[in-house]
């Protein structure tokens, strides 16, 4: 039996039932607030909002909580370099993806055991000056174990 693994992800900063009801039941939220400070209440409602639309949902960098709270999976951005993801048990439906900017930071998601590595910028944006482009993001993307996902500036 396949597992089933979203191939569009949204990105939300708080939980908002509006906004959430808005979004497909084919892309995978992804749970992400670096300015407060993590709240088990937000995340259980989320979650109880996934689970009733049938949608997956991921939590950004906290591994523990996510396993406690029986989460689909982990988003581990690109400025977390943890190498311990594989030392803790979870289930067998859990997933971790990842973000990247280059391939030394690709090499780091695939030792962390990421499913699915985010790409990004692949297209020039306002907030960062560099940029991929399509020629080097499939070059990064040749003979990789982990599929890329272009992420930016779409």
């Amino acid at each position: 039996m396949h597992k089933y693994s979203p191939k569009v992800f949204c990105f939300v900063e708080k939980f908002d039932i509006k906004e959430l009801q808005t979004i497909s039941k084919d892309i995978g939220i992804i749970y992400r607030n670096y300015q407060k400070i993590l709240d088990e209440k937000t995340i259980i409602s989320i979650k109880a909002h996934c689970k009733k639309n049938s949608q997956k949902f991921y939590l950004s960098n906290n591994l523990k909580i996510a396993i406690k709270l029986k989460l689909d999976g982990l988003y581990i951005p690109s400025f977390n370099s943890m190498l311990n993801t594989k030392n803790y048990s979870t289930h067998s439906k859990f997933t971790i993806i990842g973000s990247a900017h280059n391939e030394v930071e690709i090499k780091i998601k695939e030792k962390q055991g990421c499913r699915f590595i985010f790409l990004a910028p692949i297209f020039k944006v306002k907030k960062q000056s560099d940029y991929l482009g399509i020629c080097r993001f499939n070059k990064l993307s040749l003979n990789k174990k982990s599929p890329l996902i272009a992420l930016g500036g779409i």
